[in-house]
């Protein structure tokens, strides 16, 4: 790509290909160490600007991109006026139950998420995670701040 600003296809997300093992050693692993104690706000702005290099129109589209960067089935559970709740849940989240990851946080995920709310609903947001892995979910707020 010549330019860090410039959007992505979203059809390259079918093309990709990878084992969620190794995702999840460089995500849970080897970027936090390589991040230190800002891991967590780092990891959040980059979600926030990988959602930016695509373009999201519809709450599907954010589901699909979830399930495609092999990062679970994104859920819509609950619409409030200045809120949306979901859940991260599938076999991805699950096998993490046992794992020497099931106590992560959800940063890079939140960040994604929130950027991409923000495309589709035009307003400024920001998201929470709250790590929900022995009942195998994690729950992603998304709220609006404006």
């Amino acid at each position: 790509m010549s330019s860090t600003n410039e959007k992505v296809n979203q059809n390259l997300l079918h093309q990709l290909t990878s084992t969620g093992s190794g995702f999840d050693f460089l995500r849970f692993d080897a970027l936090p160490d390589l991040l230190g104690r800002d891991a967590n706000t780092i990891l959040y702005v980059m979600g926030k600007n990988m959602a930016r290099k695509l373009t999201f129109t519809t709450v599907e589209d954010i589901i699909l991109s979830f399930e495609q960067l092999g990062w679970g089935q994104l859920v819509l559970v609950k619409e409030k006026r200045r809120e949306l709740l979901f859940e991260i849940e599938g076999q991805e989240i699950v096998k993490r139950k046992d794992s020497p990851y099931k106590n992560a946080d959800y940063r890079l995920e939140a960040g994604f998420l929130a950027a991409s709310i923000e495309q589709i609903k035009q307003i400024p947001c920001e998201c929470t995670d709250e790590n929900r892995i022995q009942k195998g979910s994690i729950q992603l707020n998304v709220i609006f701040t404006s």
